[in-house]
């Protein structure tokens, strides 16, 4: 521990962020011996991860554009979620319709599904199958456009509801004995005498100093806003694009599994999913320049799911019941937003500071891991026989 005033409350790691990952990192730190607290502006689970599509998936979409490495953390994060968390992730069959029009072939969605398969290890939730269709057979989706299909792909992943995992897996690190500090805003980090002293404002119950050796900003849209409140130390910042992403839920009948579609007019990959008893059609995919805390789903996006649905589900009515849009980080590229990596980036902000920007629900917790083994050099040495593994540890 640095040489600190008296009064003052201490912690190993300060973590700024009460979304998946910053839970996540909490539980991970905790578990692993060292003190820690969590600051969270609003509530667990307030912004991005709770406005997800649901799905604890491999990402079987990011195979097209070379992610083999995230394909293959995520597939092997969902198998262990599925045990760890048995309440809360739980395995659903995924539907994926070939018609004449299907930009992509059913040779190559085989090949695909084949791949998922190898980079899952071939394990119990790998497996796959082509449905034929015939006037004979039923469809397997009921109401599912019959028109010109000609081929059926049935795969598995799982899902979830994503507030009430990230409320878990924040339960979990406090049962580790990490605390959280909510509502509390961090309005500055000062770095000296070699730790942060943190200023929050928002919360009577938070100390009058706090302090920590590391700090671990995971505060998603608002991840450089937290590095312009850094003194004592250079900060380096990086480029990102906010990405917003809409769904919508319509008073329909849920359907018996998640169909996996091409939306007619751009192919982009969408989602018609069961979602308490109801139908949750999403994601939308575009750049957005507002205030993180504001967005809304558009006018625009609704349509555009609601023509989705109605051409896919061509016997359905559509009544839109609710919406909700979250904005993802990605990095600014010249690239299509679809070719973007979506793994989570470490970066290197500052002397004892690291930024994760980005990152997939359903691998938080190997992105845990990995931000312990790279800042466990700088940290104080942990109480001996303390050190626990995330791997084994159940939520509830």
């Amino acid at each position: 521990m640095p040489d600190i005033e008296k009064n003052t409350t201490y912690y190993d790691i300060a973590i700024i962020g009460g979304g998946i990952q910053g839970v996540g990192v909490a539980q991970a730190a905790a578990a692993a011996g060292y003190s820690v607290a969590v600051f969270e502006q609003t509530a667990i689970a307030s912004a991005t991860s709770s406005k997800s599509s649901k799905l604890i998936h491999g990402g079987l979409r990011y195979l097209e554009s070379g992610q083999f490495k995230l394909v293959r953390k995520s597939l092997l994060e969902r198998e262990r979620l599925i045990k760890l968390a048995p309440g809360l992730v739980k395995p659903v069959a995924f539907y994926i319709p070939i018609y004449k029009q299907t930009s992509r072939p059913a040779w190559q969605i085989g090949i695909g599904l084949f791949l998922y398969r190898i980079l899952g290890s071939f394990k119990k939730y790998t497996q796959f199958k082509r449905i034929r269709v015939s006037k004979r057979k039923m469809l397997p989706i009921k109401g599912l456009l019959s028109n010109d299909l000609k081929t059926v792909y049935q795969y598995y992943d799982a899902q979830t509801d994503d507030r009430l995992l990230t409320q878990a897996v924040m339960h979990s690190a406090q049962s580790l004995g990490a605390i959280l500090y909510c509502p509390a805003k961090v309005t500055q980090l000062d770095f000296k005498e070699g730790c942060y002293h943190i200023q929050t404002k928002g919360m009577s119950s938070v100390p009058d100093v706090i302090a920590a050796t590391f700090v671990v900003n995971v505060s998603g849209p608002w991840a450089n806003d937290v590095l312009a409140r850094i003194t004592g130390t250079p900060v380096e910042t990086m480029e990102y694009d906010l990405v917003q992403g809409t769904h919508i839920v319509l008073d329909a009948a849920a359907p018996e599994g998640v169909i996996y579609v091409e939306a007619p007019e751009d192919q982009r990959a969408v989602f018609i999913m069961p979602w308490k008893n109801k139908t949750l059609v999403g994601t939308t995919e575009k750049v957005y320049t507002g205030d993180p805390a504001r967005v809304t789903a558009t006018e625009g996006e609704i349509e555009y799911l609601k023509k989705i649905y109605s051409y896919y589900m061509p016997q359905q009515k559509v009544n839109v019941t609710d919406t909700f849009a979250g904005v993802r980080v990605l990095p600014k590229l010249e690239s299509s937003l679809f070719s973007r990596p979506r793994d989570t980036l470490l970066h290197d902000s500052a002397k004892n500071l690291l930024t994760l920007y980005g990152g997939k629900l359903t691998s938080y917790r190997a992105t845990a891991e990995q931000v312990l083994a790279k800042i466990e050099t700088q940290l104080p040495a942990r109480k001996p026989g303390k050190k626990k593994s995330t791997r084994n540890i159940h939520l509830v």
